[in-house]
């Protein structure tokens, strides 16, 4: 009866071992929240371009005739005035042209004098009835046609002293020679297309970036809107501008649609120089001061089974799922939504209403304060058990391998 009593007091007293360890390996372990701070600051929602730079009004300098470049009176980074001479092209064969271009003019004033002296007299015969009428007409059509020849001459050698004037290119505006195509010696032959002699910025104080901005940006940029931008010549210097046009004809670069973006830029100390390329910050709004988190902050969700460990009303329960944002989810202006705090004590879910998003920090305003830590992940998973199988404590263990051996 006593060896009875024994065995079955073993029995107990190892079942209630193992029950022990079950229960002990069952028990939920929190994991380790990833926080961040709750902080106030500005958010701002920007669009990023890249753009060139550009002199707000070019204008190419041609020449409208043809001939040998005979002198240069401009070079590169030359200033010039509107009207100042610039070249010269050689006018020896147009100077003979005009002269040739003059005494047709002559001729004709003579053929015309001569004719109209026939016309008279033969107007005074006919009047005395000494010629016939077809006589009389034929007098009075030459000296016609020799007045409209006088007047072709005149035409010609107006033309020829205007292609003259042309051999003298002048600078069409106030200005800065930023390129130069031309050499003495060099022969310019005008065609369909007028030759490019120069090209000149006018002010170069004043500035344009043509920024690309592709289809998925274009409808928040508006006329007036700030922009920041620097250059790799200047890579420490942030220079200021506006937009001043969205222009509506859309530019293709690898297969995606770009709009360009004029954007005015004062230069007055003259760093920036056309061709440049931009690296632009267009900003869309910001607001100053507020509250905002991180935005993992507002997609996190704690996982079920510590779900299962809280006391949450059935209202908050309900709203959780009814507010959850998605993980690629960007959440509007306004709308509502939830963030755990970590409290010290536990989790605690607090409605929030959503303000602006920058990509890595979101406006919130509700029942948050700053310094409040936010959950926005986990940082190690806790140790549950699932499997409905539980190892004994009491069988005999493998030995571990260490160092891969």
């Amino acid at each position: 009866m006593k060896k009875a009593i024994i065995i079955i007091s073993v029995i107990l007293v190892v079942g209630g071992v193992v029950a022990y360890f079950v229960i002990s390996s069952n028990k939920y372990k929190p994991p380790v929240w990833k926080t961040a701070r709750v902080d106030t600051g500005n958010i701002s929602i920007n669009v990023t371009a890249t753009g060139s730079l550009n002199a707000v009004t070019t204008v190419q300098v041609g020449a409208q005739v043809s001939g040998i470049v005979s002198k240069l009176y401009a070079d590169f980074n030359s200033v010039v005035k509107k009207g100042q001479v610039v070249a010269q092209l050689d006018t020896t064969l147009l100077y003979a042209s005009m002269r040739d271009a003059a005494a047709a003019v002559e001729k004709a004033r003579v053929q015309v004098e001569l004719a109209r002296m026939q016309y008279t007299r033969m107007d005074t015969l006919y009047q005395a009835k000494v010629v016939s009428k077809n006589d009389y007409d034929l007098a009075y059509s030459t000296f016609g046609t020799t007045k409209a020849d006088l007047q072709a001459a005149i035409a010609t050698l107006d033309h020829e002293k205007t292609n003259l004037k042309y051999t003298t290119i002048k600078a069409p505006i106030n200005g800065t020679v930023i390129s130069r195509n031309v050499d003495v010696g060099q022969t310019v032959i005008s065609s369909f297309n007028a030759v490019t002699l120069f090209t000149i910025a006018n002010d170069l104080t004043q500035m344009q970036v043509l920024a690309n901005v592709d289809d998925a940006d274009i409808g928040q940029v508006k006329v007036g809107q700030e922009t920041i931008f620097t250059v790799d010549a200047y890579p420490y210097v942030v220079f200021k501008g506006s937009v001043a046009q969205i222009r509506l004809q859309p530019v293709v670069v690898q297969n995606v649609n770009n709009y360009i973006v004029v954007i005015n830029v004062p230069n007055p100390d003259l760093k920036l120089l056309p061709g440049l390329t931009a690296n632009i910050t267009i900003k869309i709004t910001e607001h100053r001061h507020v509250m905002k988190v991180s935005g993992n902050a507002i997609h996190f969700i704690p996982p079920n089974d510590f779900l299962a460990t809280q006391t949450i009303p059935d209202s908050v329960y309900t709203n959780l799922k009814k507010y959850k944002v998605a993980a690629n989810e960007i959440p509007r202006q306004g709308e509502i939504a939830y963030v755990w705090v970590n409290n010290g004590t536990g989790l605690v879910p607090v409605q929030v209403v959503t303000g602006l998003f920058d990509g890595t920090y979101l406006e919130v305003s509700g029942g948050l304060r700053p310094g409040d830590l936010v959950v926005t992940g986990i940082g190690s998973a806790a140790t549950t058990t699932t499997s409905t199988t539980v190892n004994n404590p009491f069988m005999p263990k493998m030995p571990s391998r260490k160092g891969g051996k």
